[in-house]
């Protein structure tokens, strides 16, 4: 099971600022209007919540530590508070280091904020260390560039396009020092949650081909073959800043496990597509692909193509493609979203899901975990609280969490397989 800081904690008064404190305060960023300031307010029910994961039976919990709490008095508090709450509860606790909530003051395009960054991995793991065994350094950091930095959808709300790639590289040089620094604080068990999905040409013309090949390569290889090979996907290393070289020296530190957050496959064709969108976003002509929409599908509340056997297809692509260069992967998201308590859909959609990850461990696939996104109903980003992915629905006005079908449907499967 899994959830963010930003996205759930609230108490943004006992924090410094985030750049997505600021992004929301901004007039229509956010669909509905709302902010994180509250959220779920699980600063102060988190108890509440660790008992709702032990009810449901899980065996551990992803949550993520705030960088902006951390360099708060007391923020480091509260963690251990959480931390000592999840093993009395019998939960092993599986901490994100940075899931997309930056501190104000820093800013991904300058190199020195990946240094910042492992100086505070250090901080977090000197005191939680020794009750933590597994790390992930970060939370996507190709949606944290796209939608944050390219096409300003996000934090900090930036419309760079290509410009955006130094903060690809500093993301990826923040989690190889990161790595090091977990290593030099014993850590054995370290990995990163890298967002990926099968990409699907819109036809077999060779303009389609093209595109569906660059985006692919700007999506799922950019930000795999550094960590994996040691080694951008041709032409894109000269693109990025500093000594490359050294860099990707220290990006490519092992890892124990490769994290995997899966979604939905992207269909994708030459540019000025009729459906030339991404999410809901309608994409710069200047691209050079379009984002088509996938036909005959059932699709989330969000408006995503349920596909589950992509799922397969996704971590049989990568264990061809990167063979023993390819750790033991973990599912470190997979989820949807969809309204009400009597959320049969969800239901249907993550049994299809735990399917298609057998039918890849059938196949072969070394696959050692799986996340669901997410425990809770949370702020959704720029979408607010208008979609809700939780299998714990929350009420916002009262903060009273009501579990769902959903939550005690997977309580059963867990049991069944114990």
């Amino acid at each position: 099971m899994s959830t963010s800081a930003h996205q759930i904690e609230g108490a943004a008064g006992e924090r410094e600022a985030s750049v997505w404190d600021v992004f929301t305060a901004e007039p229509g960023r956010v669909k509905d209007g709302s902010t994180a300031a509250v959220a779920c307010d699980h600063y102060h029910r988190y108890r509440e919540d660790v008992a709702l994961l032990a009810g449901l039976g899980v065996d551990a919990y992803r949550f993520s530590v705030s960088w902006p709490r951390v360099n708060s008095p007391g923020g480091l508090d509260f963690y251990d508070r959480l931390v000592d709450e999840l093993c009395a509860a019998g939960v092993r606790p599986v901490p994100t280091l940075f899931h997309w909530d930056l501190p104000a003051s820093l800013d991904w395009l300058r190199r020195d904020t990946a240094a910042r960054f492992a100086d505070y991995v250090s901080v977090v793991a000197g005191r939680l260390g020794d009750r933590v065994g597994t790390w992930i350094t970060l939370n996507e950091p190709a949606e944290h560039t796209l939608l944050g930095h390219a096409l300003g959808a996000h934090a900090p709300g930036r419309r760079l396009l290509f410009d955006a790639l130094p903060v690809a590289h500093h993301q990826l040089l923040a989690h190889g020092l990161a790595v090091q620094a977990l290593r030099a604080a014993g850590a054995g068990d370290i990995g990163i949650a890298n967002s990926h999905g099968p990409t699907w040409a819109a036809s077999g013309e060779p303009a389609d081909l093209e595109a569906a090949g660059f985006y692919d390569t700007l999506l799922n290889r950019l930000f795999a073959e550094p960590i994996l090979l040691g080694a951008y996907p041709d032409g894109l290393g000269e693109l990025m800043p500093g000594d490359v070289a050294a860099d990707l020296k220290v990006i490519a530190e092992p890892v124990d496990w490769y994290g995997v957050n899966y979604y939905a496959p992207t269909r994708v064709g030459a540019p000025g597509g009729a459906d030339a969108e991404y999410g809901g976003l309608a994409l710069p002509a200047e691209l050079p692909f379009s984002v088509r929409e996938i036909e005959g599908r059932p699709v989330t509340g969000f408006g995503w193509p349920v596909v589950p056997e992509g799922l397969t297809e996704l971590l049989t692509t990568f264990r061809d493609r990167y063979g023993d260069r390819l750790p033991p992967v973990v599912i470190t998201e997979n989820g949807c979203s969809y309204e009400g308590l009597d959320d049969q859909d969800r239901i249907a959609y993550l049994d299809a899901h735990i399917r298609a990850l057998h039918a890849a461990l059938e196949a072969g696939v070394d696959v050692r975990g799986y996340f669901v996104w997410s425990l809770m109903d949370n702020f959704e980003w720029a979408e607010g609280c208008a979609q809700r992915f939780g299998l714990v629905h929350v009420d916002y006005e009262t903060l009273e969490r009501t579990p769902k079908a959903s939550y005690h449907w997977f309580r059963d499967v867990l049991r069944a397989q114990r």
